[in-house]
């Protein structure tokens, strides 16, 4: 799409896709005709009162506020329906994007700010439901209004109609390069927005990170210059609007000027009279409405031009979900990884001919020095990337075969941030859950994690609000509770990634307890810290840049193994 030019065909392509209640759309426009009709009709009313002052009828005078006020009620019904439309559309388009969204493979994440994706989801949506629902519906009635108008006055006067019309193209002409201007400015403000509301919700969501490192002053400048950027771009928005209604202003008060002085020339000379020059002056002021009106239409589709692109930017993503994929039960099926390449950015690959098998129910852990991929294999069987080489098998089948929503059903990761939702301790234990769960069952995964005892002496127990980001919780209740949904989804394969590296000895020791009790009676990977756990594998896979360089048990590594013994010297010494 031209990034400078608005395009119909675009923009009701993505309206389109909403199956929009046009009805209501094509109602309101013809109440909004019918109003504009009454409004050009009442001037004629206004003639004739006016040329009969001394014998005003009072039926004509009753008509004229009936048709008034008629134009007034229809046009309020119609701003009613077509708000109505316009909240319908911003509402499916936002259910759209939402479920677009969601479904969006993590990658897409990592390359995009997820304030500027609110941006999208909230400043985009509603810049497609103004033009759409208001300055649209206003510029349709806007010409009906003004070509009526301009018609009435060539049957009234000609003459002084041919005058009025000489100024509308050099409006026209003077107004084009301002209108450019606009347009381009509409499109960088959007964009300047989408990063400041990026940039302020990744520090405002780390905001401890920022006080403890004092780094208020860089995130004060960094911000500083964001809403500098604004504002000079909202400067120059100011100069176009600012140079855009003198002008406008200036030509309009030229030719009312004009044409108030050659009517009452021809009012002087007898060829018109003064109901008729009133109601001439009324009709010229219905031409104005719509200049100014017709001009803001273009001004916000150079805005929503920018709005409706990445829109569809957004919903031509492609999907992590497919359908038509097999069901598979992976609990008595082994794990293969076999000759896995990976690379987050080309050319610079993660992982490389990585192969290891998983047999069912066993104990497999990966050690190795940080950043050596240990977390990517994770990501890899989670599905959040696809192999760049090589293929990851469950059995027999390539795991990409397998419902992406079935397989993540029977694995469940428990990581060393404990991730957890904002709301309350049922929330996050039953989060992702597809049955209901009683409350017993609740409490026998809390004690099985080990975390009954401190969600009972919580006042609100399991409807206890956990913060954003799990903040009323220390790390070891964060991480008990992460355990305790891991025992409530009862995963066939269970992922643990360094699951107690950074809590306390105390919270540690509760960790490993519910830790091992999970283990129990299912495969279980994990990415380890502990001695302990890595002695306790039935097998230990060693990854050193992106490699595996050796595999065996503990003792077996040891021996045959030098990077591995050298490891474990540094690392449990």
């Amino acid at each position: 799409m031209n990034r400078n030019k608005f395009s119909f065909r675009s923009f009701f392509s993505l309206i389109n896709q909403l199956h929009p209640q046009y009805i209501k759309f094509f109602v309101g426009i013809l109440l909004g005709f019918i109003s504009a009709g009454a409004n050009l009709f009442v001037p004629q009313l206004a003639q004739k009162l006016i040329n009969n002052f001394k014998s005003i009828s009072p039926t004509l005078a009753i008509l004229t506020v009936v048709i008034f006020i008629a134009g007034l009620i229809t046009s309020a019904l119609s701003g009613l329906l077509l708000g109505i439309f316009g909240e319908n559309i911003v509402s499916k388009l936002r259910k759209q994007l939402w479920q677009k969204l969601l479904k969006m493979p993590v990658k897409y994440f990592d390359d995009v700010k997820t304030g500027e994706i609110s941006s999208r989801l909230v400043n985009d949506t509603s810049q497609v439901k103004d033009l759409l629902a208001s300055t649209l519906p206003n510029a349709m009635t806007s010409l009906l209004q003004f070509v009526g108008a301009l018609v009435i006055m060539l049957a009234m006067d000609w003459r002084m109609t041919l005058l009025m019309f000489v100024a509308v193209p050099l409006v026209i002409l003077v107004m084009l390069p301002v209108m450019n201007q606009s347009r381009k400015i509409g499109r960088v403000r959007q964009d300047e927005l989408a990063k400041f509301a990026s940039d302020s919700t990744d520090v405002l969501g780390e905001v401890r990170l920022v006080k403890s490192s004092n780094g208020e002053e860089h995130e004060l400048a960094k911000g500083n210059r964001r809403i500098d950027n604004l504002y000079h771009v909202g400067r120059k928005e100011a100069l176009i609007n600012s140079v855009t209604q003198p002008i406008t202003n200036i030509l309009m008060m030229i030719m009312f000027l004009g044409i108030l002085g050659y009517g009452a020339i021809r009012v002087m000379n007898g060829a018109m009279t003064m109901g008729a020059l009133v109601s001439f002056l009324m009709y010229l002021f219905q031409i104005i409405s719509p200049i100014v009106v017709i001009s803001q239409l273009f001004n916000n589709m150079a805005k929503t031009s920018g709005a409706t692109e990445r829109i569809q930017q957004i919903l031509t993503e492609p999907e992590e979900f497919a359908a038509d994929k097999a069901e598979k039960d992976i609990a008595s099926a082994p794990l293969k990884f076999e000759n896995v390449d990976f690379a987050y950015e080309e050319g610079k690959p993660v992982l490389r001919d990585v192969s290891f098998e998983t047999k069912p129910n066993a104990v497999v852990a990966f050690a190795g020095p940080s950043g050596g991929g240990k977390s990517t294999i994770f990501s890899l069987i989670e599905r959040f990337y696809q192999p760049t080489g090589g293929e990851i098998l469950i059995g027999e089948e390539n795991i990409e075969n397998v419902d992406l929503a079935k397989w993540r059903e029977q694995i469940g990761l428990v990581s060393q941030d404990a991730a957890v939702m904002p709301g309350t301790i049922r929330d996050n234990l039953t989060y992702g859950l597809r049955r209901e769960v009683s409350d017993e069952e609740l409490w026998d995964a809390l004690r099985m994690a080990y975390a009954d005892g401190f969600v009972s002496e919580m006042e609100d127990q399991l409807e206890t609000e956990i913060g954003e980001r799990g903040i009323k919780l220390s790390g070891g209740q964060r991480q008990r509770i992460a355990i305790a949904r891991a025992f409530l989804r009862d995963p066939k394969i269970l992922m643990l990634d360094e699951a107690t590296a950074s809590l306390d000895a105390e919270s540690e020791a509760m960790v490993q307890k519910a830790l091992g009790d999970l283990m129990q009676g299912r495969t279980t990977l994990v990415i380890a810290h502990r001695l302990s756990t890595i002695v306790d594998a039935d097998k230990i896979y060693f990854i050193e840049n992106g490699t595996v360089s050796g595999a065996g048990t503990h003792q077996e590594l040891l021996k045959t193994t030098p990077l591995y013994a050298q490891y474990v010297k540094d690392q449990f010494k």
